[in-house]
């Protein structure tokens, strides 16, 4: 398939409509069949549930062309399980999951044009999303949904390679005990605007979210988990029931112990003993792993070992090997690669 004349290596990470996207109502107690549309607007009543109160859920995902020249999506499963919880928590139907990777398959194969060519640096990000769309005056779940999957091309999230960054501990609380940050909900991103906003107008790249109850565990930041290498080459990653189950850390995590043998932790972990890592990353859809190089917490410099020119070796090769089980370079796990064409 000839792919669209557009320059890849100098796309950005933003939103460039492509033909088709999928579109499936729920009404009535049930889900209509779905289908392919090329119109990108979404036409709702001005009282619309997710206008009025924000009941909204999404995903983020990506296809690739790999090294063989086939078009594959990575772990598209654990998205449509993710969104099936997050239905969940905001009283909204879940879309069934099967036919969640059904309508990505569609909507990439619909656009295979759009799909970067290998060696580009660029890929197709992927949207999937769901909403209240029929009027809702009185607090409570909408009665009607639409769900919707829609891509756009992107270039790498990193123009000239990912170099560390520096963030801050911040003191917005990102989500509350038995709140919702578990969940990939509109609302959750929503709140962290100000933060992320405050943060740049003071010259940081990100936040450290600490957990909103005792003040004193690493969380995460606005849209990554954290990933920590110790100085004995352990790899770490926070646990808590109020961040969000990245599918990227889940990976991250299999592939330091299976393919690079090293020790892994899932565990709470205190924003003292921050200090004592030689390495630490965010890890998500977007980036895979962005470096950090120094958090700053209140005027007091915590610097890595990996330093602020470039990602720690530990972290350099979690990511080459990751990217190259998606570039289809490395041999991939059973069931990690969905191949579309």
């Amino acid at each position: 398939m000839d792919k669209k004349n557009i320059d890849w290596s100098n796309l950005g990470f933003g939103y460039i409509p492509t033909e088709k996207r999928y579109v499936s109502n729920y009404k009535d107690g049930a889900w209509d069949e779905g289908t392919l549309t090329s119109d990108a607007n979404v036409v709702i009543n001005e009282c619309a549930g997710v206008l009025q109160y924000a009941q909204t859920i999404f995903e983020g995902m990506k296809a690739y062309t790999t090294e063989d020249g086939h078009i594959v999506t990575f772990r598209p499963d654990l998205n449509a399980k993710r969104m099936v919880d997050s239905a969940r928590r905001l009283e909204m139907p879940a879309f069934p999951e099967d036919r969640f990777v059904e309508a990505v398959k569609q909507v990439v194969e619909a656009n295979a044009a759009y799909v970067p060519p290998y060696g580009s640096g660029a890929t197709l990000y992927i949207r999937p999303y769901m909403f209240g769309s029929n009027p809702v005056i009185g607090v409570k779940p909408a009665d009607e949904y639409q769900f919707r999957v829609f891509s756009t091309p992107v270039g790498p999230y990193f123009k000239g390679g990912a170099k560390p960054i520096t963030i801050r501990v911040c003191d917005f609380d990102r989500a509350a005990p038995h709140g919702t940050g578990h969940i990939k909900a509109g609302l959750n991103y929503a709140m962290s605007l100000h933060a992320i906003m405050s943060a740049h107008e003071e010259g940081y790249d990100e936040n450290m979210y600490l957990d909103a109850a005792t003040r004193t565990k690493v969380e995460e930041t606005g849209g990554a988990n954290f990933i920590f290498v110790t100085k004995d080459n352990k790899v770490v990653t926070p646990k808590s029931d109020t961040i969000l189950p990245s599918i990227t850390r889940r990976s991250l995590l299999y592939v330091a112990e299976k393919y690079l043998g090293l020790e892994v932790e899932e565990r709470e972990v205190y924003l003292d003993e921050v200090k004592d890592f030689a390495e630490c990353g965010l890890c998500g859809t977007a980036a895979v792993i962005s470096p950090v190089g120094k958090v700053v917490d209140h005027g007091r410099d915590i610097c890595f070992q990996s330093g602020m020119d470039e990602m720690g070796p530990i972290t350099k090769k979690l990511y080459d090997t990751l990217t190259g089980i998606q570039m289809g370079q490395i041999e991939a796990p059973e069931g990690w690669i969905c191949q579309i064409c």
